[in-house]
């Protein structure tokens, strides 16, 4: 099991930029992938960014391509998700999440780890 623990949520203005943090501990060796998820009030879950551990792979949802970035600190078993300019609809609870089944790392069931997630809030 790995243990996942996410940071740096908080409200912006819209066209503001956050870094969300992941750090990882337990079993990390077995990880795979890791990721974000993101949910707004009524909606579901829905896939944000991942990337590859071994090889830096990143994947991106339509909607942040271009304006988020997603990168990971080996060393430190952390993740990072860097949002450039944030919009209203951005705001929403986040999560990341880790999985180690290999494929492609895009969808709520690859991943079997989660935080508890962080609240981005983006006003207009």
């Amino acid at each position: 099991q790995v243990q996942l623990v996410e940071s740096g949520g908080g409200l912006v203005q819209a066209g503001g930029s956050l870094r969300l943090s992941c750090a990882a501990s337990g079993r990390t060796y077995s990880t795979y992938a890791m990721g974000w998820f993101r949910q707004a009030p009524g909606k579901e879950r829905e896939f944000v960014s991942a990337i590859v551990w071994s090889s830096s792979t990143t994947f991106y949802a339509d909607s942040v391509r271009g304006r988020f970035s997603i990168s990971r600190d080996i060393a430190k078993n952390t993740v990072f998700l860097q949002m450039n300019s944030l919009k209203p609809e951005d705001t929403a609870v986040y999560y990341c999440a880790a999985t180690n089944r290999i494929g492609l790392a895009t969808s709520v069931s690859k991943f079997n780890s989660w935080g508890q997630g962080t609240q981005v809030t983006v006003s207009s």
